[in-house]
């Protein structure tokens, strides 16, 4: 009984145990092939086998010949392989991995676990071809480790293009074992900017949404980042968007010497603090939001900033300079000048 009632046993020995049940009940051969849904020898046999040697006669006996023995590094070695041209693929799927070495999918998979091998996975990277990569990276990562003292250190970028997309139909809430669900096709409403600048000691964020993207933008989010911290010495870390190079934006900075600008290296835009409040700013406020209008993704998002700012803190940089450039694997490059 034990063993016809098991959730997760072996369905051989529960089709067994039914037989040897239903034949205790008096049921004919026949009558027990048809209930259990096997044939009458088969019927036959587990009860010779049962009357013989009880329950240990219900177990699968030992099959001849010795266990194959599956060559896991033959595996990944053709895992790591480019699939051959018949195939027409770009990687292996654990099914046609397995039908190609004639072993298991479930094989496969399990091979790939232990090995950490994941072959759907796809990565994009890019080296910094800055000839000033050394010098940019101790200076940007010197701020947030050791920022300088009765200074503010501000983490400035912008997330431009934000689209103002309504739903076509109502958005379905999530319920108890339904996760939310909306339509897929949506009407376009227009476009904003989001300018913000992370303070990097508190996490508090000071931001302002502009139609455009460009330098005059720019440089008025300036001014109001000059209101907001008065008097103070500032360090603004900035990517290299053209923008924040403008001769205009260059000339209000040397209006303003209290204000240092320190770049990014080129193509280390990750490096800028704020990249990690914008991810966080996607993925809790905007992108599952529906907005009937400009004005509406606006006021959204000044209320998340709003809500964020009260419960505000600070990210925390734990790479060294050294551990950055080690890993960057420098590529020289030639007159590159940012």
């Amino acid at each position: 009984m034990r063993w016809m009632r098991a959730a997760n046993g072996p369905a051989a020995l529960a089709s067994r145990a039914r037989i040897v049940l239903a034949a205790a009940e008096g049921q004919t051969n026949t009558g027990i092939a048809e209930r259990v849904g096997v044939s009458r020898p088969t019927v036959l046999a587990w009860r010779a086998r049962y009357e013989a040697e009880g329950l240990d006669g219900l177990h699968d006996e030992p099959r001849s010949g010795r266990p194959r023995e599956i060559d896991r590094l033959e595996v990944i070695t053709t895992t790591l392989t480019r699939p051959p041209k018949k195939y027409g693929i770009t990687h292996w799927s654990t099914r046609l991995l397995a039908s190609h070495l004639r072993i298991s999918d479930h094989s496969v998979a399990t091979i790939w676990r232990d090995y950490g091998v994941q072959p759907w996975r796809s990565e994009s990277f890019r080296f910094s071809t800055d000839p000033q990569l050394e010098a940019k990276v101790v200076d940007v990562v010197g701020l947030y480790l050791n920022p300088p003292e009765n200074a503010v250190v501000l983490s400035v970028d912008e997330k431009s293009q934000i689209q103002a997309l309504d739903r076509t139909a109502p958005v379905l809430p999530m319920q108890p074992h339904l996760i939310e669900r909306r339509s897929h096709d949506y009407i376009r409403h227009g476009t904003s900017t989001l300018f913000a600048a992370l303070n990097v000691a508190t996490g508090k964020v000071t931001a302002r949404m502009a139609p455009r993207h460009r330098h005059q933008e720019f440089l008025t989010f300036l001014r109001q980042i000059a209101r907001a911290y008065p008097g103070q010495d500032l360090h603004l870390i900035m990517d290299n968007y053209a923008a924040h190079k403008h001769a205009a934006v260059k000339a209000w900075l040397g209006e303003n010497p209290r204000i240092s600008v320190h770049f990014t290296p080129t193509h280390a835009s990750w490096m800028n603090m704020v990249e990690c409040w914008f991810s966080m700013a996607e993925r809790q406020a905007i992108h599952r939001g529906t907005y009937r209008s400009v004005r509406d993704l606006t006021a959204k998002i000044r209320a998340y900033i709003d809500g964020w700012n009260e419960r505000a803190h600070p990210f925390t940089w734990t790479k060294t300079a050294e551990q950055i450039l080690t890993k960057a694997n420098r590529k020289k490059t030639s007159h590159a000048e940012h």
